[in-house]
């Protein structure tokens, strides 16, 4: 991985022009290090990143606009506007926009390990992917996604 450098990443553009679709959901690169990775996301309303942990990174999130339901180790929270989620590596989470606006925030890693290749390896399956391929693809890249509530 190549250093970071310094500059500015503007508004609504992504490093190197990239801009993901990943399963209905904009994710758009802002920085990336071999100590982090940050990406702006848009969740549109119903889309939703099911419960899953990350071994081996440690996690957040900041709300910009709109309301998210984070499933935190089993407990439910509601985060708005102003709001960090914080989710330590190898804490079960999932971020669910329940509500009918879309939902904008600033995601980061750290460290940044294999995500942004995961980003790459998720971009356009489309909302209607297998979720047994989604799942594969994640644990090639560190992300473990937790069976279903009524497969367990």
């Amino acid at each position: 991985m190549t250093p970071m450098t310094a500059g500015i990443t503007p508004a609504g553009e992504g490093i190197e022009g990239v801009r993901w679709n990943i399963l209905g959901q904009i994710y758009i690169p802002k920085q990336l290090s071999e100590n982090s990775l940050s990406w702006h996301a848009t969740f549109p309303p119903g889309t939703f990143v099911p419960p899953h942990i990350h071994p081996t990174q440690d996690e957040f999130l900041y709300i910009l606009q709109g309301q998210l339901t984070a499933e935190l180790d089993g407990q439910v929270s509601v985060a708005g506007p102003g709001d960090t989620i914080r989710l330590p590596m190898g804490q079960p989470h999932g971020l669910f926009n329940r509500s009918d606006a879309d939902v904008k925030c600033l995601f980061w890693v750290s460290p940044a390990r294999r995500l942004y290749d995961l980003f790459w390896a998720l971009h356009n399956l489309g909302p209607q992917a297998d979720p047994a391929d989604v799942v594969a693809i994640s644990a090639k890249h560190e992300v473990d996604f937790l069976p279903p509530p009524d497969a367990e």
